[in-house]
């Protein structure tokens, strides 16, 4: 019997919640899926990218990474050029979009620093379309 194993969940650690929170919802566009305070040293908010099945988690006592250490995030959309576009509307600090053989980037980082590159692929959308495991 094969057994899944899914990442649904990936710490980012910050300074302060409320300001990230308004960073990733408001600004990149992220969905505000719960935010509790089960106790008086944890708050804890989860936030998804729309169409994610990971959601990131940010808050208090949840992790002793110092803020802005979190690892090295990639978002995946299938237009690069509109999510530069809604990034930069929104008053995201963006790079210029970063062409590759392997895949367009843009980059940015949270109020913190933790960092963040989107990706586009070139052809993966027909290929997930014909029902065909896109080879990344």
């Amino acid at each position: 019997m094969r057994m899944d194993w899914k990442l649904e969940l990936v710490f980012v650690p910050v300074s302060d919640v409320d300001r990230a929170k308004d960073f990733y919802v408001n600004k990149v566009g992220f969905n505000a899926d719960f935010d509790a305070r089960p106790s008086d040293s944890i708050r804890f908010v989860q936030l998804t990218p729309p169409g994610s099945a990971c959601s990131i988690c940010i808050g208090e006592g949840l992790t002793d990474a110092p803020p802005g250490t979190g690892s090295n995030l990639q978002l995946v959309v299938n237009d690069i050029q509109a999510a530069h576009a809604q990034l930069k509307a929104n008053g995201v600090d963006v790079s210029d979009v970063d062409v590759q053989d392997w895949g367009h980037f843009v980059y940015f980082a949270d109020p913190d620093g933790n960092r963040w590159a989107v990706q586009y692929i070139p052809g993966r959308d027909a290929l997930d379309r014909e029902g065909k495991a896109a080879s990344v």
